[in-house]
């Protein structure tokens, strides 16, 4: 399970900082945008705390508990925000410098100015002038980078679940734009939407002549 010891470590080196963890949602799928979430955690209200001890690394939890805790966490949050980069944008300049672009815009709409930065996975974003920690699998160790998974996961979860309403012949409700056979058996039938990441394989080969 994640705890505070990540944080405590800033903290004691560094002072009572606002201490943002950072995570994303998407960034393998084949369709739907990129999600990230920036969440600053009150690390000096134990009651607040106490209420966040279930929260894990998404992928550890049921859709349910994800959703259980994406109201907690948004309830007793000191500040979070959510941003996202959309299939066309991902396309244009790439994965990583979309799934960057989405994580320094959600640092930057925080209500409360983020003082150190703790990021899962190995990734820096040199466009914040802040104190960053990159740090793989930071999700099952981090209490503030598991906020934000749940934040993102649920987030994106719920817009592949609009898209599906849009375009049901793909199945996004089930498979939230992953490559799963019943996606990939509906990408060979019907083609590709425009929710759809034209430059990622296996999308890619079948828009060539």
């Amino acid at each position: 399970m994640p705890d505070l010891t990540l944080e405590t470590a800033v903290r004691q080196q560094h002072g009572p900082l606002y201490i943002a963890g950072i995570d994303e949602a998407g960034r393998g799928a084949l369709a739907g945008p990129v999600v990230a979430a920036a969440v600053i955690l009150p690390l000096d209200n134990p009651d607040a705390l106490a209420q966040l001890a279930e929260v894990n690394d998404s992928k550890q939890l049921t859709p349910k508990i994800r959703e259980t805790l994406f109201s907690r966490i948004t309830h007793h949050a000191s500040a979070y925000a959510i941003a996202l980069e959309p299939a066309e944008v991902i396309d244009e300049i790439g994965i990583v410098p979309a799934t960057k672009r989405a994580m320094v815009t959600a640092v930057t709409q925080l209500p409360l100015p983020a003082q150190h930065l703790l990021i899962d996975g190995n990734i820096r974003l040199p466009a914040l002038n802040l104190p960053q920690q990159a740090i793989i699998r930071g999700d099952g160790q981090s209490l503030s980078i598991a906020a934000a998974s749940i934040l993102a996961k649920v987030t994106r979860d719920r817009l592949m679940m609009e898209l599906d309403a849009a375009h049901p012949a793909y199945g996004f409700a089930r498979h939230k734009g992953y490559g799963t056979a019943v996606h990939l058996h509906a990408l060979a039938q019907h083609g590709p939407c425009p929710h759809h990441r034209y430059t990622f394989a296996p999308i890619r080969p079948t828009l060539i002549p």
